[in-house]
């Protein structure tokens, strides 16, 4: 069995009486997109924020397993340390920088590979600038993934929404990510930008990284997802294969519906 590339073990995180996640137990393979999946205020971007250091469980573990390496402990590390240990997200509404270039807003993904400090910033040493040209190509080479190299000099905020969508991916692709968490990536997405978004997801993880996302829309979950959670107020009430997913008949009830004979 793959080993896995994320372990959740009794996750809860309170809001006063509240419970958005109530002893939520996941394990995210390496190689494999899974998805997650409930209906509004199950609590799937709660789960992205605690595992990602924007909020702080109130218990619970959290395991990121590098390939080869040691495991990390993510609870009560910063979002910048749990970016550098490997795990980037985008975000249910749009974070991207507007008044900067599209070019840009990738390179800032680079900053936490990259070594340059404030002296270097203020000096340009040789080292500085070096590491500049080389943060440029790569994210150049991200745009060049995405589609959006043609756009590279383009203001951010003039993109359209669905070149933002796959924007905000290639930021976090440029932190080198081992897993990359997507949270509704395609919301607002056309049919034809809902097609490129699945080619994309698939040739991310072609490239060895894994991906758990958040996602209404069935058919493409079903179409993509290796493995399938599914929550209900918090808590997990079922997992699976998609086929087995889609037989189960609490699912098919609460959240599928007509489209699991889709």
């Amino acid at each position: 069995m793959t080993a896995p590339i994320l372990d959740v073990i009794g996750l809860t995180m309170k809001f006063g009486g509240i419970r958005a996640l109530d002893g939520l137990d996941l394990r995210v393979r390496q190689g494999e997109i899974a998805a997650l999946i409930g209906p509004n205020g199950a609590g799937k971007t709660t789960f992205f924020n605690c595992v990602t250091g924007i909020c702080k469980p109130t218990s619970g573990q959290i395991h990121l397993h590098p390939p080869g390496g040691n495991a990390v402990r993510l609870n009560g590390l910063a979002p910048h340390k749990v970016t550098q240990a490997g795990m980037a997200r985008t975000f249910q509404n749009i974070r991207l920088f507007p008044e900067m270039t599209v070019l840009e807003n990738v390179m800032i993904g680079r900053h936490c590979r990259t070594k340059a400090g404030l002296l270097g910033a203020i000096f340009r040493d040789k080292r500085t600038r070096q590491e500049e040209q080389e943060t440029a190509a790569r994210s150049f080479a991200l745009l060049e993934k995405t589609g959006l190299a043609a756009s590279a000099d383009e203001l951010a905020k003039n993109l359209p929404y669905g070149a933002q969508r796959k924007l905000e991916i290639a930021r976090a692709l440029a932190t080198e990510p081992l897993l990359l968490l997507l949270d509704e990536p395609a919301a607002g997405m056309n049919p034809q930008e809902t097609a490129e978004l699945d080619s994309l997801i698939c040739a991310i993880r072609d490239e060895g990284i894994s991906i758990l996302l958040i996602e209404h829309d069935m058919k493409l979950v079903m179409s993509l997802a290796d493995h399938i959670f599914v929550m209900d107020y918090g808590r997990k009430i079922a997992e699976g294969k998609p086929e087995e997913v889609r037989r189960c008949p609490e699912v098919i009830r609460a959240y599928l519906g007509d489209e699991a004979e889709s």
